[in-house]
């Protein structure tokens, strides 16, 4: 999602500008468990309605066109010829098993609003409607926006098929400018690698395209402009079109130290990096796990409020009492002419969706593709495995079933928000009760899949749509039970943590102290006011 360019967070954010921004983790086939590839995106938005995107593919006519509606504001931008084929995609995943996501960087303020009609959210969509691995769907964004031009601010987009992960980080060329600046550069395999509204791509191979792949004009272009000067074999993407910014390294890349750092640890990756400190290494592109990364390993790499690390937000007093890892908006603050910021974690209050998808490719594609999709904060979603080959999207996820404008039982989206910001107000206790839930639904899933691949498989043999309508009903039953599990939840909750009570578990009122930690904080703050003091020598009631 779109991360507005700002020069300094605290600055832009105190001045009321809304922050939308994602993260994304990819996964190449040498560093998971079972040799697929993986991507991860969180879709952040405060105005963003999580909905489970699907789109029948088909064939069209000579002369059909498609229309581009930018994906932020539902904008008509123009027309395009249709393809004569296009493919069917459930969420960011089409029935080829392609996987596009994104993160926006915004960029040079001097590149923004290019002319053009084709805006990020268009190019994945018609990429997975237009590709079937990740090559092709590089060679038809860069195309789309070389023919019809790019219309939105600088992008780094995740894009995976069954055998290969590429990063592809691409800007405009300013105000009335057609075309695009793009490089992409293939992960090796065995490696991981993350981006979070920060454009990642430093020095890449300019000499072999089956490792990177890059616009025409990319370099002239820096040269031109005077963002580079040196030879082409040191030329950065990210020095000549993203130049790092306090906001930069602290509210994005920061997300991305916190996935190396528990993927990684042992290549003890230093924070002073994304604490700005001077003189301090920027992070590799990619890194070697320290062990092979399996589903639940990817689902929890996207919970993360940097527990444990300098940054944990469930530390200062900002947590309030029940160590609430979460900062209302805005972000950036000014007390006594200095400027402060709170921490932007990967799991935050806004996401709107994410998912895990894996991509398989010893398995027919419609088996082998899931997305594993969920709603709201990822700290506190359910990932449910849905297959690239389903006829139709859930129905609690499906788009028309609910909408931002208004709150809906029916919809899963509202019905985790609810369980979700209730959660927020006593969260060190309610979060173990939302945990087990979720940790009980989504062991359920992870533990069935491999029958599910059997089952999905010997109706493929048969027949291919036995196993698409198997897949299917799979999916819509078991998000049914969830999102009716969920609102049981909400009601439970409700029920043990009524008016700050606490029942146990003979559902007995009970009232808990609030942590004496935090009961240090009011006396040191309000201690002379509350202070219990022994009544004596009043003066007598002279009436």
């Amino acid at each position: 999602m779109r991360l507005r360019p700002l020069a300094l967070l605290a600055t832009l954010l105190a001045t009321g500008v809304a922050l939308e921004a994602c993260t994304n983790l990819l996964v190449t086939k040498g560093a998971s468990k079972d040799g697929s590839t993986m991507i991860t995106y969180s879709a952040d938005s405060h105005t963003l309605y999580g909905e489970l995107y699907f789109k029948q593919g088909g064939r069209h006519q000579p002369g059909a066109f498609r229309d581009i509606v930018e994906w932020d504001t539902g904008k008509p931008l123009g027309r395009i010829p249709e393809a004569p084929v296009t493919y069917t995609r459930v969420g960011n995943m089409n029935e080829h098993q392609l996987v596009i996501a994104e993160t926006t960087f915004g960029g040079r303020k001097e590149l923004h609003g290019p002319s053009g009609i084709v805006d990020y959210g268009s190019l994945i969509y018609i990429g997975l409607e237009r590709a079937k691995t990740a090559r092709e769907a590089i060679q038809v964004m860069t195309g789309l926006v070389e023919t019809y031009g790019y219309a939105s601010e600088g992008e780094s987009f995740s894009i995976a098929d069954p055998n290969e992960v590429w990063i592809l980080e691409m800007i405009g060329k300013g105000k009335g400018q057609t075309g695009a600046l793009w490089v992409a550069h293939k992960l090796p395999d065995g490696t991981i690698s993350a981006h979070a509204n920060q454009a990642r791509i430093r020095q890449f191979p300019q000499n072999d395209p089956t490792t990177a792949l890059f616009s025409k004009d990319l370099i002239p272009f820096a040269r031109e402009k005077g963002w580079f000067k040196g030879e082409d074999k040191k030329f950065s993407f990210v020095d000549a079109y993203a130049p790092l910014s306090f906001g930069a390294l602290r509210g994005c890349e920061a997300r991305v130290w916190s996935i190396f750092n528990r993927a990684a640890k042992s290549q003890k990756i230093s924070m002073d990096f994304v604490k700005a400190e001077k003189g301090a290494k920027p992070m590799p592109l990619y890194v070697t796990p320290d062990q092979k990364l399996g589903v639940r390993d990817a689902m929890e790499l996207m919970r993360d409020h940097y527990e444990g690390t300098d940054f944990d937000m469930t530390k200062d007093i900002g947590a309030g009492p029940y160590k609430l890892p979460y900062r209302w908006r805005p972000m950036g603050f000014k007390i006594d002419g200095q400027d402060y910021v709170h921490e932007r974690a990967i799991s935050t209050q806004q996401t709107g969706f994410s998912f895990v998808t894996q991509s398989r490719s010893w398995l027919p594609d419609p088996i082998g593709g899931v997305i594993w999709f969920g709603v709201d904060d990822t700290y506190t979603t359910v990932y449910v495995p849905i297959s690239c080959g389903v006829q139709a999207a859930p129905k609690a996820f499906a788009e028309g079933t609910g909408n931002f404008s208004e709150f809906n039982w029916d919809s899963a989206f509202w019905t985790f928000n609810f369980v979700t910001n209730y959660t927020y107000t006593r969260w060190s206790d309610m979060i173990v009760d939302v945990q087990k839930v979720q940790r009980e639904y989504e062991g359920r899933y992870l533990a069935e899949q491999p029958e599910v691949d059997r089952t999905a498989l010997e109706l493929y043999k048969k027949d291919p749509a036995q196993a698409r309508d198997y897949l299917t009903q799979y999916a819509a039953k078991q998000t049914a039970q969830l999102h009716a599990r969920w609102r049981k939840l909400g009601e439970f909750l409700i029920w043990k943590y009524l008016d700050g009570n606490v029942r146990n578990e003979k559902g007995e009122v009970t009232h808990p102290k609030a942590p004496e930690d935090w009961l240090r904080c009011i006396v040191k703050e309000h201690g002379d006011v509350i202070k219990v003091k022994k009544v004596e020598g009043l003066a007598p009631d002279e009436d």
